[in-house]
């Protein structure tokens, strides 16, 4: 057998992806676009499980911007705290609120620029919002998307802009919403930050850089050396 194109090797990464993840439910829990943008917004540097045990006591108090300005930011502040970075966040949630009511009629703008306007929203929180609350095409890509997509050779940009630009020419737009959360799930299984085992991954074994092998089998060769002299 040849050596695989490029667009044989997405499209084999692709069809990975989809048998094993053909559902794809959207990690944070939320019930329409308003509480899905506040739920992004608590999830940077925060995992999406801490998110869903403390947005259901946010969302008890107030769940529409109208009864989000209603909070004292210091309100917002106690309840978010498990989040993190939550003198931030709570200012952003109150202010991003009061925004919407005043120039959006209280109603989340489909639309990007709109949405980056926004106190606490960056372009990635905005892409999620618009492809899983609006079905807009988008490949929203934080640093574990970018991680990957790195091992696989999909990209060489040295930032989240440039991977997103790569992945966006590389797979076709209407396979963008559901792939950027198919590589989420796979990372969480197979292909975490530490303790990854590129020989065992399904992707990373057959497309994987040559420096994840060299230095997964480096770092288990010290642990055998230590275990030896023990």
């Amino acid at each position: 057998m040849g050596k695989l194109t490029k667009k044989e090797i997405v499209n084999d990464i692709a069809d990975k992806l989809e048998e094993l993840y053909p559902e794809t439910p959207i990690p944070l829990e939320h019930k329409d676009s308003y509480t899905l943008l506040i739920a992004v917004l608590l999830s940077a540097q925060c995992t999406d499980a801490r998110v869903n045990t403390v947005t259901p006591h946010l969302f008890k108090k107030a769940d529409t911007p109208e009864e989000m300005v209603k909070l004292k930011v210091d309100d917002i502040k106690s309840i978010i705290r498990p989040c993190g970075l939550s003198p931030r966040k709570s200012k952003a949630i109150h202010e991003l609120s009061q925004i919407l009511i005043d120039k959006h009629n209280g109603i989340v703008p489909q639309d990007f620029e709109a949405l980056e306007e926004l106190p606490g929203v960056g372009h990635k929180t905005a892409s999620v919002v618009m492809s899983q609350a609006f079905g807009v095409p988008a490949f929203p890509v934080d640093t574990h998307i970018h991680r990957l997509a790195w091992r696989w050779k999909l990209t060489n940009g040295k930032n989240v802009v440039q991977s997103e630009k790569d992945l966006k020419r590389l797979f076709p737009e209407e396979k963008w919403n559901k792939l950027h959360l198919q590589i989420i799930y796979f990372g969480r299984e197979y292909c975490p930050a530490r303790g990854h085992n590129p020989h065992e991954c399904p992707i990373c074994s057959k497309y994987g850089r040559k420096v994840l092998f060299d230095d997964y089998d480096k770092e288990q060769a010290k642990k055998a050396k230590k275990a030896k002299k023990k």
